[in-house]
């Protein structure tokens, strides 16, 4: 009898199985990180790992910011590293202040309107040395540090240069990005015989160095971002632009400084949300979320075909603005009180038809997706920082910085050539700007966020706030929900995840919305981080997109120095 009743007991066991797997069945992949200490999320492990050891040294939350972003310098080379642009948002824990840092650079002196018509351009080429402005990346860094660090500048980028110099596994999303970018880099000036060993992207799991790019790690360690804008770095840019016929002068780098901004911020449904201002595209998120609010979508599902047409006429008003309006505020008048207004988001709002998708066509050219890394990090204290860095398109101008292993990005390539548009380039003035950190706050709870990819990132910003406020979603499962993009200024063409219900898709096409549905998680919507802190119980959250390689890392609870 016993085995009969073995054999019972397991049957009755597999039935009663489903029944307790579906009582605990969930709609996100991954839990937050949950600790009493700080955390650090960012789009590698490696480096949020740096970044929380930085942490564990007793360093801010900048301290370890500039950690994790130097080694995605190393680890990530096609999205960011000293050859780009940084934008950050800090916030004290002690005097609840909120600061902004806009570090992106300027156009050379001599890049303008005239000069290429000279030299054949029509518009504003996207690669090659006349898309490059001045890198910002390492005197952001630098002010940063002077403001909020802790820890003494030489050591945040020992974590770095031990990577460059004794190598690192490539990661899975590092190496599709890093393989696609391929024929790229095989121009001479691209330094293909670093960037492709044996003539190829890197395989997954193969290890790659890049002792070059330690060098000149240990340079800015050493004497600063006077390495890199006066010193030999400084010297190794010029000459590279001057071989190509660019136009970057000494003075170009040399003269060049970072700025303290003030964040712009809406409510929404009780939160405040901030952004940064031009010339960053952040203002076109918080109108979107005042669009949005005119509308219940706090009463529906975030997945209904109704929710998601409102949201996706949202973005295309919200970005007519944002093309029509926004350059850099030094050489234009961007009108930021009528953007930011309630009163003017109720008009938008009214020219929402919930019948119908509203197609204009018109179609200028985009800026293209881009690269970037985003990161976050709050320390125990609960000082956070939102810092976004890139080097725009995937390893940005595709001109290699000899000896020192780096691209310059090719940020000059979002100017446009229509001196009528607030973006027309001119010298010294800084392009548009897709790279946004977000942050936003209730009462007691303060959330650092942000996601990437070109225009994408304004939306996805508005879509993550709507996934938290108007529908209950904690950050990992705001995070980790499938989004649409749309990356056109104008038309009716929508990017959407296949995770959204199939008759939610049908309804959108019935609505005139023209969907592509290209897979589950895709790079398009962005990898996002994000790290929130409760001022009531001292706790801190971390999540991590799946659409990158990355993770939220806590800060070591220190257990071996508490006997």
């Amino acid at each position: 009898m016993l085995p009969v009743m073995n054999a019972f007991t397991a049957a009755l066991m597999l039935m009663m199985l489903p029944c307790g797997l579906a009582a605990l069945e969930r709609k996100q992949a991954r839990s937050m990180v949950i600790t009493q200490r700080g955390i650090v999320a960012t789009s590698q492990v490696l480096a949020s790992q740096a970044g929380a050891q930085a942490l564990a040294r007793g360093g801010s939350a900048v301290d370890a910011a500039i950690v994790a972003n130097a080694v995605l310098a190393v680890v990530e080379p096609m999205s960011n590293g000293i050859g780009g642009d940084l934008f950050a948002i800090y916030w004290d824990a002690n005097t609840g202040d909120l600061f902004g840092l806009n570090a992106s650079g300027w156009a050379p002196k001599a890049l303008t309107l005239d000069l290429l018509r000279t030299r054949g351009h029509s518009s504003m080429p996207e690669t090659g040395i006349l898309s490059v402005t001045v890198p910002g990346c390492v005197a952001g860094w630098y002010a940063l540090h002077q403001r909020f660090g802790r820890l003494p500048w030489r050591e945040l980028f020992q974590p770095a240069i031990y990577y460059a110099e004794n190598g690192f596994p490539v990661t899975e999303w590092i190496h599709m990005e890093w393989e696609a970018a391929a024929e790229k880099l095989r121009a001479p000036e691209a330094q293909p015989e670093l960037f492709l060993p044996g003539g190829k992207a890197p395989a997954v799991g193969q290890l790659f160095r890049n002792p070059d790019l330690a060098r000149a790690l240990r340079l800015i360690a050493t004497d600063g971002p006077k390495a890199f804008y006066e010193g030999p770095i400084a010297e190794a840019i010029l000459k590279a632009s001057a071989q190509l016929r660019g136009v970057l002068s000494p003075d170009d780098l040399r003269e060049y400084q970072p700025e303290w901004v003030k964040p712009i911020a809406t409510t929404y449904r009780g939160w405040t949300v901030y952004e940064l201002p031009p010339n960053s595209q952040g203002v076109a998120a918080l109108e979107m979320l005042n669009i949005m609010e005119q509308f219940p979508l706090h009463q529906r599902a975030f997945d209904e075909p109704l929710t998601l047409h409102i949201k996706i006429e949202a973005q295309k008003l919200a970005y007519e603005d944002l093309r029509a309006t926004v350059g850099d505020p030094r050489f234009v008048q961007v009108p930021l009180e009528r953007l930011l207004s309630k009163d003017y988001a109720r008009e938008r709002a009214r020219r929402i038809d919930l019948q119908h998708a509203r197609c204009i066509e018109d179609r200028p050219a985009p800026p293209k997706g881009g690269d970037t890394v985003y990161l976050t990090a709050v320390d125990k204290d609960g000082n956070i920082v939102s810092l976004i860095q890139s080097i725009y398109l995937a390893f940005g101008s595709a001109i290699a910085v000899r000896p020192y292993g780096f691209h310059l990005h090719n940020r000059g390539g979002l100017f446009v050539t229509d001196p009528n548009s607030p973006n027309v380039v001119a010298p010294r003035k800084r392009p548009f700007h897709t790279i946004i950190p977000g942050f936003m706050e209730r009462g007691p709870i303060r959330i650092g966020f942000g996601i990437m990819g070109g225009l994408n990132q304004a939306q996805a910003h508005a879509q993550f706030v709507s996934h938290v406020v108007d529908h209950g979603m904690n950050i990992q499962m705001a995070l980790e929900a499938p989004r649409f993009t749309r990356r056109e200024w104008t038309g009716c063409r929508v990017l959407i995840e296949d995770r959204f219900p199939k008759s939610t898709l049908d309804q959108l096409s019935v609505l005139g919305h023209q969907l592509e549905v290209p897979g589950s998680f895709v790079s398009w919507m962005g990898g996002g981080q994000v790290v929130l802190y409760d001022q009531s119980t001292g706790v801190k959250y971390g999540a991590s997109s799946p659409r990158k390689d990355g993770a939220a890392i806590p800060e070591p609870d220190p257990y071996w120095s508490s006997r």
